[in-house]
């Protein structure tokens, strides 16, 4: 048994090694490839990893913004594969874009950094995320604002309600299940096995509508459901 454990820890660390030579070489090519690298390499990681995406529902290819359930470094791969074709702004905490290689390859993928310490933060993303937007790029939030540590479902944040309502965007909710039981990059621990990713029904923002947080309780409920009868996620 301590044999193959060794064997295990020694495939994790070789297959994070691959990873990040992965992203090395992904910022030599981003800024001509932005699109295609995002998708090719977060799809040939995946596989290097020995995960697989299992997808219900359907991308709204018209949606302008997608908010997703956060629980590993590898949602963003994740994400990136189960959309397709679609063009893709992240907003990430400032602390992503200030680590080394991976930092500048965020920063050149037209995405929008969130400076949380910022009291005026919330104005200067608001400016930040027209870019994209104009680019006709659908962003993509987390709205816990970190990942989650457990099998639960944080509470959402109000950024993701005031980008929306700002520039009435088109929603689409996205629940990803397993992902941080695979790769838990703060123990170091990696597993091949079986991502879900369901799209829920999507839907225009309103102001008025408290449809952040009822946006979360369906989620919530999904991915629940799906931890509970789905024997793919042990």
């Amino acid at each position: 048994m301590k044999i193959f454990a060794k064997i295990k820890m020694l495939y994790a660390f070789f297959a994070t090694i691959i990873y990040l030579l992965l992203l090395t070489l992904m910022l030599i090519l981003f800024r001509q490839y932005d699109i295609q690298l995002k998708k090719f390499f977060s799809k040939f990681g995946l596989f290097i990893l020995g995960m697989r995406i299992k997808t219900k529902g359907e991308v709204d290819q018209k949606a302008t913004m997608f908010i997703v359930n956060h629980q590993s470094a590898l949602d963003i791969n994740i994400i990136e594969v189960a959309t397709k074709n679609q063009k893709l702004s992240w907003i990430a905490k400032q602390e992503l874009f200030d680590l080394p290689i991976l930092g500048r390859i965020v920063d050149l993928g037209h995405n929008v950094s969130i400076a949380r310490e910022d009291r005026n933060g919330i104005v200067k993303l608001l400016k930040a995320v027209k870019k994209p937007l104009d680019m006709q790029r659908s962003l993509v939030i987390f709205p816990e604002g970190t990942r989650s540590r457990s099998q639960k479902m944080l509470k959402f944040k109000a950024g993701a309600k005031i980008i929306a309502d700002r520039y009435n965007l088109k929603v689409q909710p996205i629940v990803v299940i397993n992902s941080g039981y695979l790769f838990n990059i703060g123990d170091f621990t990696q597993k091949a096995g079986e991502v879900g990713v369901i799209f829920l029904k999507s839907f225009d923002a309103k102001k008025d509508d408290d449809w952040l947080n009822e946006s979360r309780n369906k989620m919530k409920k999904v991915y629940e459901d799906e931890l509970a009868n789905n024997s793919s996620y042990r």
